[in-house]
This record gives structure tokens, C-alpha cells and sequence, in this order.
């Protein structure tokens, strides 16, 4: 099949290739949008990742020009307009379970460096400064954690905090019943959110997910509550955010994903003014961590991603079941 990949790192060129089971694979840097759909036109099949845009328009214009297919190198896909899709036939395949455990440890990773400052340690000591001032943190043992979304992630991630001696609440539609045996305790979205000193959602956005941490639920948390996103930024309402991080009811912030990323995740801007002034204003919070959606960032988790995607694209061409198709409720 020809295949447009959109959204393209040089690692995403690597792995796609190395994994290429005989496709003719076109790169393209750019993002899908409704200007860039026409890169893809006469292509059978499309490849988008997090932040690329597959709207009705943009279905409408490369169904007009041949597409047959929808692939997603990503779990996610609230950026696709599936329902038309469906109407079209153009089936959308996912990769549901690349690596659970990348983005899990990458969201320790924010607790661990937001807790104990290690980000602040490192400048620092580079600058000859080996003082411990405003460097102190918290043991996490005993701390209480609610995991928001008990899904692939979500359990690697309460693994995880087991590991660390930590006692565990948890939200999700569809407990799982190895984590209650694992000791996390399920209750109500409200009831879980309260009374603990840290929050890691790990939940897809969807309608009902949408802004799920706003200014309401927010009044609901312990003072000092430390919060993790590494799922979809339109699951908590920025303005809301922002505001809760002055009035200290968020003592600290970790960031893996933003509501108004598209327009600056994955490029490089050092040399530039950032013209998003709520994301401007989270980076210059002393207490806030944001990192540039690299939760999945790992070798193993690529490998994955390049080895189901194409087995996604044969499966289609072979006539095969489709698996990883993202079903509509009907």
C-alpha cells in the first residue's frame, strides 16, 4: 500500500522503516490539517499520531483522492472524527497497548523529580551551588495516591506505587479486579480525588473525560496536592489550573501533555517568543514540570508502535480481521 505518515520525527522515520513490511512509506514532517490533507492525496492509507487532525473535512478531501485506510500510531483517537469514517468505510486502526509501562514510569519520573527537585539539584550543582535549600521533599511511603483510569497504563502505573509502598485509590467505569487484589481501593471520582497527596490521571479524553479536573473538583483536594498528567490535556482546564497553583490548593504541577499543544509539542521553539500565554505562565511556576509528550518515548515502546501499525496495515490488505479497530457503539 502507498501510506502518507504524517507528524514525522526522525525516530518515527527509524522505526517505521526498520519495521516496514513492504509498504511504500512517504514522510512528511508536517502535521495533517485541512491545508496539508492534500500532501496525502492519491495515497491508500494515512498514519497520524496524537496531535494530527482527522475531521470531516479533512476525511472528505482524501476519500475524494483514494484513501481506503486509517492508521494511528497511538492509542488515543478523540482526534479523529471516527463516527464519519464509519460512514465512509474507511476503517481506523489503532495501537491500543505499545508500552503501559513507558508511560507510567515516565509519569514516576515527574513525581519523583517534582518531590525531591533533583531537576533544581542538577542546575545547581553545575553552577558550583551545592546548598539544600528549598530542596526538601516527602517520603512516598504511605503517601495516599489517586490513580484516575485503571486501564493498561493505569495498572503498570499502580504496580508501580505498590513498589513504593504507597496506599492507592482509584476511579475508573471498569475496576479491575487484579488491582483490587493488588490493594487499590475503588470508589467514586469525588471520593477519590480527596484526601490525597498526589493525582495521576491516566484516563482517554473523551466527552465525558472532558476538563474532568475543573474548578469545581478542584475545591474537593487537600491544599498542597500534587497533580500528574501524562493522558490528554483536555482533561483538566488549564484556566482552572493555573488558578488553584496560586491559591496553593496545587502544590505542584506535572505536565506530559497540554489542552493547546498541537500548535507547539513536538517542535523546537528556543529561539522564539511562545505565543500561548497560559502555557507560558505554567513554565514560569517554580512548582510546574512540563515535558513535550514523551511519555512514550522509549525503544521498546516504538518498536511496538512500527511492529502493530503494520500489522494493522496487512491485516487490511490481507482482508484479514481487523483487531485494532476502533469500534463504534451502534
Amino acid at each position: 500500500m502507498k501510506i502518507a505518515v504524517f507528524s514525522t520525527s526522525q525516530y518515527d522515520e527509524d522505526f517505521l522503516s526498520q519495521h516496514n513490511t513492504g509498504h511504500q512509506i512517504v514522510f512528511f514532517k508536517a502535521s495533517l490539517s485541512e491545508e496539508s490533507a492534500v500532501l496525502a492525496a492519491g495515497f491508500d492509507a494515512v498514519c497520524i499520531f496524537v496531535n494530527d487532525i482527522m475531521n470531516k473535512q479533512v476525511l472528505d478531501k482524501l476519500y475524494q483522492s483514494g484513501l481506503k485506510l486509517v492508521v494511528l500510531r497511538c492509542a488515543g483517537f478523540n482526534n479523529v472524527d471516527v463516527d464519519y469514517a464509519d460512514q465512509l468505510k474507511v476503517p481506523v486502526l489503532r495501537v491500543p497497548a505499545y508500552s503501559p509501562e513507558a508511560v507510567a514510569e515516565h509519569a514516576m519520573a515527574l513525581i519523583l523529580t517534582l518531590n525531591r527537585k533533583t531537576h533544581k539539584a542538577y542546575n545547581r550543582v553545575r553552577e558550583g551551588n551545592f546548598s539544600l535549600e528549598k530542596l526538601m521533599g516527602i517520603n512516598l511511603n504511605q503517601r495516599k495516591v489517586a490513580v484516575i483510569g485503571t486501564g493498561h497504563i493505569g495498572q503498570a502505573f499502580c504496580r508501580i506505587l505498590k513498589g513504593f509502598g504507597c496506599h492507592i485509590k482509584a476511579h475508573d467505569p471498569f475496576p479491575s479486579a487484579e488491582m483490587r487484589e493488588l490493594g487499590v481501593e475503588y470508589g467514586t471520582l469525588d471520593a477519590t480525588l480527596q484526601d490525597v497527596d498526589i493525582i495521576s490521571l491516566h484516563c482517554p479524553l473523551t466527552v465525558d473525560t472532558q476538563y474532568l479536573i475543573n474548578a469545581d473538583r478542584l475545591q474537593m483536594i487537600k491544599p498542597g496536592t500534587m497533580l500528574i498528567n501524562t493522558s490528554r490535556g483536555g482533561l483538566v482546564d488549564t484556566k482552572a489550573i493555573i488558578s488553584a497553583l496560586k491559591s496553593g490548593l496545587i502544590g505542584s504541577l506535572g505536565l506530559d501533555v497540554y489542552e493547546q499543544e498541537s500548535g507547539f509539542f513536538f517542535h523546537d521553539f528556543s529561539e522564539l517568543i511562545i505565543q500561548d500565554e497560559q502555557l507560558s505562565q505554567l513554565i514560569s511556576f517554580p512548582n510546574v514540570l512540563i515535558t513535550g509528550h514523551q511519555g512514550f518515548l522509549t525503544q521498546e515502546a516504538m518498536t511496538e508502535i512500527a511492529k502493530v501499525t503494520f500489522d494493522n496495515i496487512d491485516a487490511f490488505e490481507a482482508g484479514s480481521p481487523l483487531v485494532n479497530r476502533v469500534e463504534i457503539p451502534h
